[in-house]
Parts: structure tokens; sequence; C-alpha cells
């Protein structure tokens, strides 16, 4: 199927000759491992691409799910966070496009390669912890969150949620703009520093 990533899916004009992985061999593999190679190297750019997704997709709230992203991220750069950190906060709801029931689960795991374990539990939870602000008055319980009191990283995402996530929908904020924190982005995604996919 012809489409706008034809050019990036049609990186090398080898191909394997498998029909089934099993068939494969270690030149099969080398071609493919050296297009996985080229391809994650374009990770930052498709994370990027779809976070502009978020432009325009208000949901009811006062600012669109994009700005709201960036002024979670400068917030927490004017806090003084390291760029992981900074770069957490700009993606933690990237997820809600095609996450609509478990948004938070998927910026944890798309960030899990990069992150630390504590940057990697506070995106994968913020969503129930930033529940403590709003469940009450959607039938939920807004203490869901004390079932992870005692969790080494329970503060840390209480603070994440009070100090950036529910301040970030202000639409009179200057945020930083999308250009000033792809740097960030290519650099947090640069290396992965856990992957079962790790090669030399």
């Amino acid at each position: 199927m012809k489409n706008g990533n034809t050019e990036m899916n049609d990186m090398s004009s080898e191909r394997a000759k498998f029909s089934q992985m099993a068939e494969g061999t270690a030149a099969d593999y080398k071609i493919i491992s050296d297009n996985f190679r080229t391809f994650s190297k374009e990770l930052p750019d498709r994370v990027l691409s779809h976070l502009k997704l978020l432009e325009g997709d208000f949901g009811g709230f006062a600012v669109d799910r994009l700005e709201h992203s960036l002024q979670c991220a400068t917030l927490a750069h004017q806090d003084g966070q390291d760029e992981e950190y900074v770069v957490a906060a700009l993606l933690h709801d990237i997820g809600d496009t095609l996450g609509t029931f478990n948004h938070a689960d998927i910026g944890a795991a798309m960030l899990k390669p990069f992150v630390s374990e504590k940057i990697h539990w506070i995106l994968e939870k913020h969503g129930i912890f930033q529940g403590y602000y709003f469940f009450h008055y959607i039938g939920l319980d807004r203490d869901m969150r004390e079932k992870f009191r005692g969790h080494e990283h329970f503060e840390d995402c209480a603070h994440f949620c009070a100090a950036y996530d529910q301040t970030a929908f202000d639409k009179n904020f200057e945020s930083a703009s999308l250009d000033f924190f792809e740097p960030m982005v290519r650099r947090v995604m640069a290396k992965p520093k856990q992957s079962i996919y790790l090669m030399e």
C-alpha cells in the first residue's frame, strides 16, 4: 500500500527472502537490523508529529491538549527539572489520541526505554493521581491514588500532578514553543537506556 510514508519505509532496496520468520537467515536479519537502525533514529520525528495531533483537540478544556502539554513542560522547565523530566511532562498525554481509555499507559510505554524507573512510574500512574482533582465530580473515587500510598514514587507522582499537570490549563499562560522543546526530545530519545532491542 502506498502512502506518505512510502519513502521512509523503502529505506533499502534489499529485502529479506523469507515468508515465515522461522525460515529467515542471518543475511535476512542483517538487512532487517540495518533498516531498524535507520528507522529507530527517526523516532523523535514520529513522536513530534504525533504530538501535533493534539492541537485543536480541546475535549471541553479551556486550552487544547497540545497547549496543555506545552504548559506542563514549560512549568517543569521553569521549575528547574532536568530534560528527561521536561520531555516526560511534554509527552505525558500523547496517548490521548489512541489510548482514549488508558492514555497514561501509552505515554509511559513509549518513553520507557529512555527514562528512569521513577519517571516511567510517574507517567504510568499520573492518570490516577490526576483524578484526585476531579474524579469526585464524575462519579469516581478521587482517592484512587491511595492504593499506591507507601510506594517510593508516590510523592513524586503527586508532585507532578499538583505542580505541573493540574495547573496547565491557563488560557493566559505563555508557554514555550514546541520548537523550544524539540532538541530536548531528540536528546532524550537519542539512545535507549533499556530495551530488548539494544544492538551494537
